[in-house]
């Protein structure tokens, strides 16, 4: 009998370790492969697009907020991993009706380096778990000697439009945009607030950034907001590398490194 807690201090109870892995979390599904347990995943949501192959491999159960339950209790999990923010807490408690569920809840590096010593632990992968948290740590290390001297900017980072949406404090994109040296215009609202573009904020706003997701901001966007806002630079840039956690980290400081020398200018 082994117990565990998450990163919400839930004690999990397992009568073995775990082999047969529901991830309803795409960036987890990711971080599960890059520990090397992709053959134990069976089962994955719609938009667990990395990697490629992963949802022939594995069974598609629904996506984050909406899933089937009965393809769920189908596959027989040991465990299902969740997110406290992609899923909501009414799917993680019928999901714990099937079995033990581990939810994550990640607002910083620091978070994910934990969960990803938690999975080491969990799924007894402890030395390919250290080996990536070294990999992660030293590819911070050298992106903070890289922008060391760098001009800090005055940032919003739109994540949805209809309405417009932005991501405020407390958000592990905030983390990420801190991390870049960048200033977020809106980190004296809460996660993700609707905003106006006439908000006085994003009038201070040197750089306005649209992610590729959850909305999939395109180049006619960017054009709009460049004749509203002629004296800001606006940019697309890939949402995976700003909200994905885990093991994307280790791409997305390559990704932050080329936007800084190419993107900013």
């Amino acid at each position: 009998m082994m117990q565990v807690k998450d990163q919400l201090q839930r004690t999990l109870v397992f009568s073995k370790p775990p082999r047969r892995i529901v991830s309803l979390v795409p960036s987890l599904t990711e971080l599960i492969c890059d520990l090397g347990l992709k053959q134990s995943l069976v089962g994955v949501t719609k938009f667990c697009v990395h990697p490629e192959s992963i949802r022939t491999q594995a069974d598609v159960v629904g996506g984050t907020k909406q899933v089937h339950f009965n393809k769920i209790k189908a596959l027989q999990p040991d465990v299902i991993l969740c997110n406290k923010e992609e899923n909501t807490k009414a799917l993680v408690e019928s999901c714990a009706e099937i079995a033990p569920v581990h939810v994550s809840d990640l607002n910083n590096l620091d978070d994910c380096l934990e969960l990803i010593g938690m999975y080491g632990d969990l799924f007894e992968v402890e030395p390919k778990a250290l080996k990536l948290v070294s990999a992660i740590e030293e590819a911070h290390r050298n992106f903070k000697a890289f922008i060391k001297n760098k001009v800090s900017l005055k940032v919003a980072y739109f994540i949805w439009k209809d309405p417009w949406m932005v991501a405020a404090q407390n958000t592990f994109v905030d983390c990420l945009l801190k991390l870049n040296g960048f200033e977020n215009v809106f980190a004296n609202l809460e996660r993700y607030p609707e905003i106006a573009l006439d908000d006085i904020e994003l009038k201070e706003a040197d750089l306005i950034l649209l992610s590729s997701e959850p909305y999939p901001f395109k180049t006619a966007h960017k054009m709009t907001l460049e004749k509203q806002f002629p004296k800001t630079k606006v940019l697309l840039v890939d949402g995976e590398m700003f909200s994905w956690y885990g093991s994307r980290l280790l791409n997305a400081f390559d990704y932050f490194r080329h936007l800084h020398k190419h993107g900013l200018h």
